[in-house]
């Protein structure tokens, strides 16, 4: 049964871990052009100074919202989260998912193998010593220092991830956010980052509707990425209300 759970479990890090690669994280279309009358969208990013619309000089085109350029791929992506080095892509609207269910399997599979490892050097110790030697418990010593490490770093990764996505952030946002709540404190207002709908509702932004298809590489339901919905859209249908 552990054999068999073990391996699933590997699998599907593995397999999340591949699509996370050769997924695109999200491009933005060449035509696209922010509708600055448009009633609907009260969300339009403009640069730090001044009050342009954000406008990329090296890919020559606007920006959506949430949208930044990644040096290392050299053009924009779409929700920019990071670029990632472990999967030679960025994270972004289209992969961002993906990467975070990767990034959970890994880290329970590690803790599933850690507690294997440490579970066969403590149970009926002295057997196995007689049949196989120090041989195997050597390697189940070096396994366990190997996975302690990464069992922390990951978990440590997940927990962020975990914290950005009940907030609805990304990486990007939430640098800019400490900065813009510190301005907003000094000048007296409060800052309130205006893609927050709720904990749950972010859920379901990033994970999709059916908790049955969170662990599941699915993103149906992610939509363009030109637009997302924000807390002022909240605030406007319990007005109409």
């Amino acid at each position: 049964m552990n054999a068999v759970v073990f391996t699933a479990l590997a699998l599907m890090s593995v397999f999340n871990y591949a699509i996370a690669i050769l997924t695109d994280p999200g491009r933005v279309p060449p035509s696209f052009m922010p509708d600055i009358e448009d009633s609907d969208n009260p969300v339009h990013e403009i640069k730090r100074k001044g009050g342009d619309l954000r406008f990329c000089q090296k890919c020559s085109h606007f920006k959506p919202p949430r949208a930044h350029h990644c040096r290392v791929c050299r053009r924009c992506v779409l929700r920019m989260d990071h670029h990632c080095i472990w999967i030679s892509n960025c994270v972004g609207h289209a992969n961002y998912k993906v990467f975070f269910v990767f990034v959970a399997y890994a880290v329970i599979a590690c803790i599933y193998s850690l507690v294997l490892l440490v579970g066969s050097l403590t149970v009926d110790p002295q057997k196995d010593e007689l049949q196989s030697g120090d041989s195997f418990r050597t390697i189940y010593v070096i396994s366990g220092l190997l996975l302690v490490p990464l069992s922390v770093a990951l978990g440590v990764l997940l927990g962020w991830h975990v914290y950005l996505i009940l907030q609805n952030k990304t990486t990007i946002e939430y640098h800019e956010g400490v900065r813009a709540m510190w301005l907003a404190e000094k000048g007296g207002h409060v800052y309130k980052h205006p893609y927050d709908v709720g904990a749950y509702e972010n859920l379901t932004t990033v994970l999709g509707p059916s908790i049955f298809c969170w662990g599941c590489p699915t993103s149906g339901h992610i939509g363009s990425g030109l637009r997302f919905r924000t807390a002022y859209d909240s605030m406007n249908s319990a007005s109409v209300r």
